[in-house]
């Protein structure tokens, strides 16, 4: 059995699904017809139904839910690991915000809905490709742009300026880590081959803790001009026990998410969010 998977080819990604996709842990009757695209385009992919498996922002999960179930294993949830609102203007304050010029990474994507918690009346945003931000930036286009993945690390290096980190104001109102992105399976596949490949996948995980430091070839090969020290960091920092398995707080987390962005969904919705509840 074939099954599509798409992921983005950021460290965290790529650590979490190498032993997976590579053939360092046996699959058994299931095999993978993989492709890495940014998470903007595993979004819309997962709003036309596209993929078996995906990577999604948990910001596009309630558009999703009819279509796919979340899988235990594979995401990227935690505490500190918040999108950044950055600019290059020092004197740019929080409270300019509601008029400035705004670029965010993807429509759909987790970071848009935690800018819009934060900054609910914000009137101009863009939409752009996350890595697409900091020159947007730095070029004056845009007075902010919210930065998500290896730019955290990279953008002080570049002369630009916090303004806040967005995960700040979700963790000081929900107490519960901040849901970036999920693994979810589509419902055309059995309950028994999804319920597999979630097994798999963190079997893959554990594979790449237990070889860890050790970054695998697969690993730096997607990670284009990054240093090594910004993998690591990158890999510290997104993955972690959540990716392993969400359990109750994760779980926890996500439903809260989908009660804030959209609070009736769950009261109307018929099947459960996650996989391993059904």
């Amino acid at each position: 059995m074939k099954l599509t998977l798409g992921f983005s080819p950021c460290p965290n990604d790529t650590f979490i699904f190498d032993a997976l996709v590579n053939g360092k842990i046996d699959t058994g009757d299931i095999s993978f017809d993989v492709v890495l695209e940014d998470v903007q385009t595993l979004n819309q992919w997962a709003l036309e139904g596209k993929l078996d498996i995906s990577k999604i922002s948990y910001g596009v999960l309630p558009l999703v839910l009819q279509q796919y179930k979340v899988l235990d294993s594979g995401g990227a949830l935690g505490k500190g690991v918040g999108p950044l609102l950055i600019t290059s203007k020092e004197n740019l304050s929080t409270e300019d915000i509601n008029d400035a010029k705004i670029a965010i990474p993807g429509i759909n994507t987790t970071a848009h809905l935690l800018f819009s918690l934060t900054f609910p009346t914000a009137k101009n945003k863009s939409f752009h490709v996350f890595h697409e931000i900091e020159d947007l930036v730095l070029s004056g286009k845009v007075d902010a742009g919210v930065i998500i993945h290896e730019n955290r690390f990279t953008y002080q290096q570049k002369g630009l300026h916090k303004i806040i980190d967005l995960g700040d104001y979700w963790e000081q109102e929900t107490g519960v880590p901040i849901p970036l992105g999920g693994i979810v399976a589509h419902n055309r596949l059995i309950d028994s081959v999804a319920l597999q490949v979630n097994q798999l996948i963190k079997k893959s995980v554990e594979y790449a803790f237990a070889n860890y430091p050790q970054v695998a070839s697969y690993v730096r090969d997607h990670a284009q001009e990054m240093s090594e020290e910004v993998m690591r960091q990158h890999i510290d920092l997104y993955v972690n026990e959540f990716s392993i398995e969400l359990g109750i707080t994760g779980k926890q987390a996500v439903t809260r998410l989908l009660n804030i962005a959209q609070p009736d969904f769950l009261k109307q919705a018929n099947a459960p969010v996650f996989l391993s509840d059904r």
